[in-house]
């Protein structure tokens, strides 16, 4: 009998657990100085989980409307901008928002009943090439697999 060898590709303990991993796997793969799972509980956004932890502290919240993933979510924004500065929807946020964010890719999380549940972001302190855009297509999946698996109740 051949031997599994399948300790890698268990599933994971929880959404949460999912949610972590996945921010994890883009900080290495895609790169930027910051991932985050957010919540939108109008009027504000707040930050679930973070990788690297310690970049946006769990629990840290921006009012929704002068977040970059509120003009994201809301289409007047891109879902990636390798210079925030340069587009119009996100010009005002980099000059609130300081020097923190100079380049943005970010996805919505839905429920099943498709209503809005927060975000899977990315942020870099440095503008970024365009090639940053061929990475969208996997942002956008880990975001749809992070939805699929969000509690019935969320």
């Amino acid at each position: 009998m051949l031997a599994l060898v399948v300790d890698d590709v268990v599933p994971f303990e929880d959404w949460a657990a999912a949610a972590r991993a996945s921010l994890g796997f883009l900080h290495r793969t895609v790169g930027l100085d910051a991932w985050m799972v957010t919540r939108v509980q109008p009027p504000h956004q707040h930050v679930l989980l973070s990788h690297p932890r310690e970049s946006v502290p769990c629990g840290t919240s921006v009012p929704w409307t002068q977040s970059f993933c509120h003009s994201m979510v809301n289409g007047s924004g891109p879902r990636v901008a390798t210079v925030a500065a340069a587009v119009p929807a996100y010009q005002d946020l980099v000059a609130l928002h300081g020097e923190r964010v100079a380049a943005y890719v970010g996805v919505p999380l839905v429920t099943r009943s498709a209503a809005l549940f927060g975000t899977l972001c990315g942020v870099s302190t440095r503008a970024q090439p365009r090639s940053l855009a061929r990475h969208l297509p996997l942002v956008e999946m880990s975001a749809r697999m992070l939805s699929t698996l969000l509690p019935a109740d969320a």
